[in-house]
């Protein structure tokens, strides 16, 4: 089916004209790095190495067209619109772009991932020419989805009465034995030499493979790419000539603009040493009239070495490293096989999830923002090792990981991967409970690589840490694993209890945190507030669910009393009638801390009456930041429901601006001029602190997403959606990159909790442990639809209203899952009900329908209900 026909694909987001000028769509697999199509349809930023290059290209890379109409001349263009400006360089724009060649006049980019589609328009050409690019992205399966590679089809439909002969050609430099950090102004380079490119034609695939045989095979600089096709008429060049000046090039583009045929050589001898080669490789094609024809390319990477350059820590800095996908394939070719070998199955699953994402009714800048961020799961932000382990950093600086790594409160926004790949968030939980916590409790928040047994050793994070305890609750119910339970529960419970401690931050057990709070502002909060207050009692109630699960009873009692008295006391001191504010309390003598950045100024300077860096009576827009998550995995009111809801409208009255330009800030910058934003803290009451938390000024998108979710929760949802889709549009493609949310880095972490925003609005939750799923849609109930994740299966939810009748169905896409249980909105008393089993009646009471067997639903199979609809 064509893509414009497909189902969702008119609600994805396009980009034109100038709005092309930053797109960078990232193509590769979960912990493989990635490259990135530009707007323009251009090849940039490889980031293949195992780590960030940010604004780094391949010399002399990139597609190419020849076509030829019956009885008319040639045309030959670089397969790209052409480019934008400025050109004010010394030389005008890079020599190694051939950016002297002609191009195509404009191009469209529709893209919402893992799918991206371009489609090109020029009058010279008698050919319509589009591209399709992705990479295989199937939730809850690891492999399909950690594939080093990227699939680009080029379309090409014949308009006219007469056949075109065509040739889609890519060119591309052979850039083993760098390591992502250099800048290439062409074919030479220090680290380069004896890289040989070798024409290979098997398992139904012709192409280039690329090596060098000047690094051994442990060595970083040791790598293979590929380039390959399924066609079968091909025409290739192994190198370009070697030769001064641009004779290269031009004697490339001479012989390919002649009649679209390469001279299918020359033997694969190794490039002189500090030189390495480009190589082209053409599909030739006959397009009848009105036929169009497709040209699909592969293109792959296999760099199976890295080492670990971003800790001082002796025990780990230089310490070798492999990433997953080596242990499965051998080289690129390999991965270009297998790619080419299931690609029915790998694309075709691909875009079974985008149509079943897209296909929803939810708006259209939540969809936006839900899928742009899932794409930080491929970038070099995350990792996934030998031993399939996933571990990320809070982002990506231009060529290195920023703040590494698995840093847990920069993580606890993050809810895509543990609703996409929850085996890969079970993996960080056990790295976060079997070894980052120690034997008193404290928990590293940062992850030395390899785990070789030495922690970082920096203080507890109070947000950080009582999260991890409330992410092992949402990995047990989307995965009913008991085992898996178990087996965190020493490490969830010494983490818990450390807040007891001398040390930790609850010595009086009163369920409020007093001591020094480190969290993710890099500073520490003195005094009760509910940034911290609520984390930890969600921490709380999450143990209690966990241990009574485990039929530790003892346990279970002890953290409910806390969390009882801490609720009590927490709304008792911090609520000012409209939202919670910050107590300060100064700590004692001994107690001065440096803070997290390199050269951060002392919390407590002399001559300060109070600690720096606090919020005092401001409104924090992540004060009930544990009650969103609360929220998130069902957990329910852990402070009183009136008062959170009056609090987080407080936060959007205060802190959400239409409107930036008269705002002051001498901090980061994330939103300017006219754009809106939603400010981390403000003071409407007065009482803003001479130096407040550092970051107090700036607008993230993490924390947009996260507030916009939790209005939508309390029933807000025009203003939930208003605050999201500001974040959008400051993503506009002329100003900044669609899919890249930056924060301390590119690709930051923090901005994947806007997965909540799709599990508010469906109020979609589900428990494996109770065999039970639940919706109540928040928009569009008439007519609603959506995709679900649950655990081990993935589909859409339909729910219908028609007069008295309300009907839901439950379709599995993938994987398998039991139910014994729907929440729904529907209205107590007989239901009917239809499955792959023996149902026919069933009886609803308070919105859930309880089956007299369970379903148990496989791929292709629904579960549907009618009956009357919920009062509204």
């Amino acid at each position: 089916m064509p893509p414009t026909c497909r189902p969702g694909f008119a609600r994805m987001r396009t980009f034109e004209g100038d709005a092309l000028r930053t797109v960078a769509f990232p193509l590769g697999g979960i912990g493989t790095g990635t490259v990135s199509l530009g707007g323009r349809g251009n090849l940039r930023d490889w980031e293949i190495f195992n780590r960030p290059a940010k604004g780094s290209i391949l010399p002399y890379t990139f597609f190419a067209l020849w076509a030829r109409a019956q009885g008319a001349p040639p045309v030959a263009r670089v397969l790209e619109r052409q480019l934008l400006p400025p050109f004010d360089g010394p030389s005008g724009p890079p020599t190694a772009w051939v950016s002297g060649l002609p191009r195509l006049r404009e191009a469209r980019f529709t893209g919402a991932y893992p799918e991206a589609r371009i489609e090109f328009e020029d009058p010279d050409l008698p050919l319509q020419v589009s591209l399709e690019a992705l990479n295989p992205f199937v939730p809850m399966d690891e492999e399909a989805s950690g594939l080093p590679a990227a699939w680009l089809e080029w379309s090409l439909s014949n308009p006219g009465r007469v056949p075109v002969v065509a040739t889609v050609c890519l060119s591309l430099l052979n850039p083993c034995g760098l390591d992502g950090t250099e800048t290439l102004g062409g074919r030479h380079h220090g680290s380069l030499g004896r890289n040989r490119n070798e024409f290979v034609r098997e398992s139904g695939l012709a192409g280039i493979r690329m090596s060098t045989e000047r690094y051994g095979a442990d060595d970083p600089r040791s790598a293979t790419l590929a380039m390959a096709t399924p066609c079968e008429e091909v025409t290739w060049r192994a190198r370009w000539e070697r030769a001064g000046w641009w004779d290269d090039v031009q004697s490339f583009w001479d012989d390919f603009a002649s009649d679209g045929c390469l001279p299918d050589g020359p033997d694969p001898e190794p490039s002189p040493e500090g030189q390495t080669d480009v190589a082209s490789l053409g599909v030739r094609l006959t397009v009848g009239p009105g036929e169009t024809v497709r040209a699909p390319f592969i293109l792959s990477w296999h760099v199976p070495n890295f080492v670990n350059d971003w800790n001082r820590e002796e025990a780990v800095r230089g310490k070798r490293l492999r990433p997953w996908y080596a242990m499965r394939w051998s080289d690129a070719w390999a991965v270009a096989t297998h790619l080419s070998d299931h690609r029915d199955a790998l694309i075709g699953q691909t875009r079974l999830f985008s149509d079943a994402f897209f296909a929803g009714t939810l708006p259209e800048p939540v969809l936006d923002a839900v899928s742009a961020n899932a794409s930080i799961i491929r970038t070099t932000t995350c990792l996934r090792l030998e031993d399939g382990s996933f571990h990320g950093f809070e982002g990506c600086h231009d060529h290195s990981g920023c703040c590494p790594m698995n840093c847990t409160h920069v993580w606890n926004y993050e809810q895509t991967v543990a609703y996409l790949y929850p085996a890969l968030e079970r993996s960080v939980r056990r790295t976060d409970f079997a070894h980052n916590t120690r034997a008193d409790g404290y928990q590293a928040f940062r992850t030395l690589l390899p785990l070789v047994g030495e922690l970082w050793a920096f203080k507890p994070a109070a947000d950080g840490q009582m999260g991890t305890v409330m992410k092992v609750y949402r990995e047990w119910q989307q995965s009913g694993d008991l085992e898996f339970l178990g087996e965190m529960w020493p490490g969830v419970r010494r983490a818990l209890e450390y807040a007891w401690s001398p040390k930790g931050w609850d010595g009086d057990r009163d369920g409020v945190m007093e001591g020094e709070q480190h969290n993710t502002y890099d500073i520490e909060f003195y005094g009760p507030n509910t940034m911290m207050g609520t984390f930890y009692l969600g921490a709380l109630r999450a143990a209690e669910e966990m241990a009574l699960a485990l039929g530790d009873v003892g346990a279970a009692t002890s953290y409910r009393t806390v969390f009882e008295s801490g609720r009590r006391k927490l709304d008792d001191l911090l609520w000012n009638g409209e939202y919670y504010e910050q107590q300060v309390i100064a700590p004692g003598p001994g107690s001065e801390t440096p803070g997290v950045g390199a050269g951060a100024p002392a919390s407590l300077q002399a001559g300060d009456a109070e600690p720096r860096y606090q919020y005092g009576p401001g409104c924090l827009s992540d004060h009930l930041l544990g009650q969103w998550f609360a929220r998130v995995v069902g957990l329910g009111d852990l402070l009183p429901g009136d008062r959170v809801r009056s609090a987080i409208e407080a936060i959007y009255r205060h802190n959400f601006r239409a409107d930036l330009s008269a705002h002051h800030s001498v901090q980061r910058v994330y939103a300017i001029n006219d754009e809106a934003g939603l400010l981390l803290c403000s003071w409407p009451r007065g009482g803003r602190p001479a130096y407040p938390f550092p970051y107090a000024d700036e607008v993230w998108t993490g924390i947009e997403y996260q507030v916009a979710a939790h209005l939508i929760y309390e029933g807000l949802v025009e203003e939930g959606i208003r605050v999201a889709t500001a974040a959008r549009d400051r993503h506009d493609g002329a100003k900044r990159n669609p899919w890249n949310e930056f924060e301390c880095g590119h690709h930051y972490a923090r901005a994947m909790s806007s997965w909540s925003l799709l599990l508010a609005l469906s109020g979609c939750e589900y428990s494996a442990p109770a065999r039970r799923i639940a919706f109540s849609p928040r928009t569009r109930q008439h007519a609603f639809q959506c995709f679900f994740a649950a655990g081990t299966a993935w589909g859409e939810f339909c729910q219908r209203i028609d007069g008295g009748r309300y009907t839901a169905s439950l379709r599995v896409l993938w994987g398998d899952i039991t139910v014994e249980a729907l929440s729904l909105p529907v209205a107590d008393g007989d239901v009917t009900i239809v499955g792959p089993g023996p149902y026919a009646r069933a009886t609803a009471s308070m919105g859930t329908v309880r089956l007299p067997q369970p379903a148990a639903l496989t791929a292709g199979d629904a579960l549907e209900v009618e009956g009357r609809p919920l009062a509204v």
